[in-house]
């Protein structure tokens, strides 16, 4: 889309632009609701595999869809290599620190849970019972 589009041009490109967002976005929530099991398939729900293979077929095509929209409707695609990488570098660098925000958080919280299920654990007791009588403490008697 390096040249400039006249009026219909445009119009027709940005329906068919919409159509296809709106296609991929079907496509997305059909593959989301098989790997949870609820089209067709009901024991897609627990197996790993699937989920990852949904997964990994919704993020491609989110992926797809937002390079999409970059690229054709905020412009992007006909700017300079300098100008395109000004914007891509930095949104690459947020997605890699939210990635790796997520990993922490998740170590923290395993962390968190293993200290919690050794807590609940019974232990020897390192200070001896000691036994303190009243009656004693009275008749003891330091000279």
């Amino acid at each position: 889309m390096s040249k400039h589009l006249t009026y219909e041009e445009a119009k027709k490109f940005a329906y068919y632009g919409l159509k296809l967002l709106a296609v991929l976005t079907v496509i997305e929530v059909i593959i989301s609701l098989f790997g949870k099991g609820h089209l067709g398939w009901k024991e897609a729900y627990y197996l790993d595999w699937v989920h990852y293979i949904c997964g990994g077929l919704i993020v491609i095509l989110s992926l797809y869809k937002a390079y999409f929209i970059v690229f054709n409707f905020m412009h992007l695609g006909t700017e300079t290599k300098t100008l395109i990488r000004t914007v891509l570098w930095p949104m690459t660098l947020l997605l890699f620190a939210i990635i790796a925000f997520i990993w922490e958080g998740a170590y923290w919280n395993d962390a968190r849970s293993y200290i919690l299920q050794q807590d609940e654990l019974p232990s020897e007791r390192v200070v001896p019972d000691i036994n303190v009588d009243p009656q004693a403490d009275q008749t003891k008697i330091i000279e």
